[in-house]
């Protein structure tokens, strides 16, 4: 099955303030943030499989629909989930930002994907997660005022990216992200979509990068 490919995954969710209702509550507040955005972009259930659960994230699997094109996903769909973030992370308590706070990686590829009784599966998925864990990325948000980061497989920069299609910015893609995958170098593109930085700089806990 050909799918878009998006994961996110939350910043320091392992960190000592995490405990396990904290944990919890996040992990709804991840969901609830990510169906809000898919609605917003005017992403209909019957055009995303059932969200695969990851922990500290979501795997979503995006069907290639003519009425959903991948530049929806670069343009509407990851700077609507920003706003959410920012939204979100604005009206947390001073008190609990230290462990209520969130910041996300998110990574956008396409590919074959398939499935068995136990998931979906495959080597365009293993890229996807790859790139989004790779240090450089983690790195990137760590630095980014932005509540978000997203990482795009070289596939998406130079299919959609490059073009500048539906107002889409190349210049705010770079790159430098690379892993080995399958014995070949694969290259990554990280993106900061504009966001509002909290009043205290220290919104989420740093002792870990997770």
């Amino acid at each position: 099955m050909h799918r878009s490919i998006l994961v996110v995954d939350l910043e320091n969710s392992t960190a000592a303030l995490r405990t396990n209702p904290v944990k919890e509550e996040l992990r709804c507040q991840i969901y609830g943030l990510l169906r809000q955005a898919m609605a917003d972009t005017g992403i209909e259930d019957r055009w995303c499989d059932p969200f695969e659960d990851r922990g500290d994230g979501v795997l979503a699997l995006i069907h290639p629909v003519d009425q959903l094109p991948k530049t929806f996903l670069l343009s509407r769909l990851i700077p609507a989930l920003t706003r959410g973030l920012t939204d979100y992370n604005q009206c947390v308590p001073d008190a609990e930002r230290p462990g209520h706070c969130m910041r996300m990686r998110a990574v956008l590829h396409a590919g074959e994907v398939h499935r068995d009784d136990n998931g979906p599966f495959g080597e365009a998925v293993d890229l996807a997660c790859r790139l989004l864990d790779s240090p450089k990325v983690k790195r990137y948000l760590r630095v980014s005022s932005s509540p978000l980061v997203l990482v795009v497989s070289e596939d998406i920069y130079w299919g959609i990216v490059k073009h500048g299609y539906d107002g889409i910015c190349p210049s705010s893609y770079h790159p430098g992200v690379r892993v080995l995958l399958a014995g070949r170098r694969r290259q990554g593109f990280v993106h900061a979509p504009p966001g509002l930085q909290l009043a205290s700089s220290d919104s989420s806990p740093r002792e870990h990068v997770a």
